[in-house]
């Protein structure tokens, strides 16, 4: 099934409902970190074009921003502040070049077996985790200790969008089961216009074609160190999304153009759109799902959803429009959203049949979770890690180090 000689329209067609099906996550980002959604939307654009560039445009794949950097990105604003986050975002690219080295080097085996799915599912689980009380404030209508919405108009709001996107994510057919964020955002914010809990003073303050106000990073080492191992969990969905998008289309991309190429492109957009201030880009499941559906394989048509993108980045009025959606409706859809990541991690020892009544596995798998979600810190001197970054290197350690049980070392490998 050839998509090459179809009409421009229709292919620019099909890529206007690629950006839809990808905005709502590409968006809901920046709305939650407090970076700016016109840069998350010229950042998926910018980093999907030279994503395509690395790879010589042959996967259909579509770049937004990458929710596993939502909680590490709140903990670093507040620790060191938005520049410095801004050069820490920058620099987890360097990840992707390391692991883009390793499997032109080694092949893809040596990255499974750094990161095998005991290691890579509860790190996983934190990031989503990790947050669990984020989005509970704001569901509750808490900035901080301020409450800003009233508790109970608040919950009804949360809870509304939340069951239009649970209920959306099962029952909805076709396009619509793709969008269930969006859904949810436009349902919590018809009922939020009814209770007064918008305020629309910047959409009428802004322009309607305005360059997006770019980011300025700056490079602090403690925030790098806690932001580059953060990058672990991204480059696993890569190799996981590209595997996926191969099956779809029925072509081996990791052997065409090879994985160490699409691990570099994709490095290449988060270094990239860092530095001007967006949110990392991570490839996206959503629009794989959208690719599996309508059958059309044709990469141009990402190209035209990242012309799209970068279009509406520059959009003043919209912008404005989307920093108004009130935080209950936010927190509703970001319940469902953590734990849907948290869901993913314990797919990823389910699917490997992780053997959990061995001792060995579940020391990784406690430790890391414990470690994780309490936050532990660990500071030598200047350098410290935290959270996220400090799990994940403490799981990848204890895979390497923890000795292998008496039976696993008779022949069960």
């Amino acid at each position: 099934m050839s998509h090459t000689h179809d009409p421009v329209w229709r292919t620019a067609l099909s890529g206007a409902q690629i950006l839809f099906v990808a905005f709502g996550a590409t968006v809901l980002v920046p709305l939650l970190t407090g970076l700016n959604p016109s840069l998350a939307l010229l950042g998926a654009g910018v980093g999907t074009l030279i994503f395509q560039l690395c790879t010589k445009r042959q996967v259909p794949i579509y770049l937004g921003s990458s929710f596993a950097f939502i909680a590490p990105v709140i903990y670093s604003v507040q620790t060191w502040g938005m520049n410095a986050t801004l050069g820490a975002l920058a620099a987890a690219s360097f990840f992707y070049y390391v692991a883009a080295a390793l499997v032109k080097w080694r092949g893809v085996g040596l990255i499974h077996k750094l990161l095998p799915p005991v290691v890579i599912g509860p790190v996983v689980m934190v990031i989503g985790l990790g947050l669990a009380q984020v989005a509970v404030s704001m569901a509750t209508g808490k900035a901080g200790d301020a409450q800003v919405v009233p508790y109970g108009t608040a919950i009804a709001v949360a809870a509304i969008s939340l069951l239009a996107t649970m209920l959306t994510a099962i029952r909805a057919r076709g396009l619509l089961k793709l969008v269930p964020i969006l859904v949810g955002v436009a349902v919590g914010y018809t009922v939020s216009l009814f209770v007064g809990i918008v305020d629309f003073s910047k959409v009428t303050a802004a322009a309607w074609i305005a360059v997006p106000e770019f980011g300025t990073p700056e490079f602090n080492l403690a925030a790098i160190l806690f932001m580059i191992p953060v990058a672990i969990a991204p480059i696993v969905e890569h190799v996981g999304g590209i595997l996926a998008i191969g099956s779809v289309a029925g072509k081996d991309f990791t052997e065409s153009p090879g994985l160490h190429r699409t691990l570099f492109g994709d490095g290449l957009a988060v270094n990239v759109v860092g530095l001007f201030g967006g949110p990392p880009v991570t490839t996206y499941g959503e629009v794989t799902g959208a690719v599996m559906l309508t059958k059309n394989y044709n990469p141009v048509v990402m190209t035209w959803a990242a012309g799209f993108a970068i279009l509406m980045a520059f959009v003043g009025k919209f912008g404005a429009l989307l920093q108004t959606i009130p935080m209950p409706v936010m927190g509703g859809i970001m319940v469902l959203l953590f734990g849907s990541i948290a869901g993913i991690g314990l797919k990823t020892l389910l699917d490997a049949k992780v053997n959990l009544t061995s001792a060995r596995n579940l020391c990784i798998v406690s430790v890391t979770l414990v470690t994780g979600i309490g936050g532990l810190g660990v500071t030598i001197g200047t350098f410290s890690l935290q959270g996220i970054s400090l799990c994940g290197v403490l799981a990848v350690l204890l895979n390497l180090l923890l000795p292998a049980e008496p039976a696993e070392a008779n022949g069960a490998h």
